[in-house]
């Protein structure tokens, strides 16, 4: 008898066969229990007329989860920072910005449940349904499989941690931090403006009680000015 009983399963929906490929080609996770990644991808705006919960405790439970585990994950690859440091990065990885453009670039409002009717910032809400997904599987697996699931699967695709990094850290400011404390004189020379198409790049110098140090290229003097000092501090070593 135990033989037949799949026999008498509930057959699947051609709604919940395309969540599962979908958590399954993204999040590199195999549910096991779809209502909680079905209610992970209602919004409010529909949940009434579907006689269902929205996903908001979802996304508080996933959002707690996402901290914890960027959290961990900065922690160990950034061993001599301290805490100041750490939450910085850690509210640029999962800022609202970087959450709607992870979930844009999986494309999945393409399987979100939400009115389609109404004026909606869809990038906000597939962030929140993001959230929540991350909610789901951790009810659904456990925080190990869910660790896995971000770090091996969605951050390593879709967050550019080195990019992060050049984003926090202004070199410019600490290369005048640095200048002021050893007493050296210290300006930034365009050596070069040349107009490319429709845009414009600038070169510019480092220079170090009048000796030239790096030099950075960019398409504004502000980014190329952030280059310059950038190599000019590992040239330097210890600015």
């Amino acid at each position: 008898m135990l033989a037949l009983f799949p026999l008498f399963q509930k057959k699947r929906s051609k709604e919940e066969l395309e969540i599962r490929r979908f958590i399954s080609r993204k999040f590199g996770y195999s549910i096991k229990e779809i209502y909680y990644f079905k209610k992970a991808l209602t919004h409010k705006s529909i949940a009434n007329n579907l006689g269902e919960l929205s996903n908001e405790r979802l996304e508080f439970l996933g959002d707690a989860v996402l901290d914890a585990v960027i959290a961990e994950y900065l922690f160990m690859k950034f061993p001599n920072e301290d805490e100041g440091y750490l939450t910085k990065i850690k509210s640029k990885v999962v800022s609202r910005r970087t959450l709607g453009k992870i979930a844009s670039e999986m494309e999945l409002s393409s399987i979100m449940r939400y009115n389609k009717g109404r004026s909606i910032n869809l990038e906000t809400i597939a962030g929140n349904a993001f959230e929540a997904l991350i909610g789901a599987i951790y009810l659904d697996g456990g925080y190990e499989k869910t660790k896995k699931c971000i770090n091996h699967h969605i951050f390593r695709k879709y967050v550019d941690y080195n990019q992060v990094l050049e984003e926090e850290i202004d070199f410019k400011s600490k290369l005048f931090i640095w200048s002021q404390q050893n007493k050296l004189p210290l300006t930034f020379e365009v050596v070069e403006e040349k107009h490319e198409g429709s845009a414009w790049i600038y070169t510019v110098v480092v220079l170090i009680n009048g000796k030239e140090y790096g030099m950075g290229v960019g398409s504004s003097k502000k980014k190329a000015e952030q280059a310059a000092a950038k190599e000019t501090i590992e040239l330097m070593g210890d600015a």
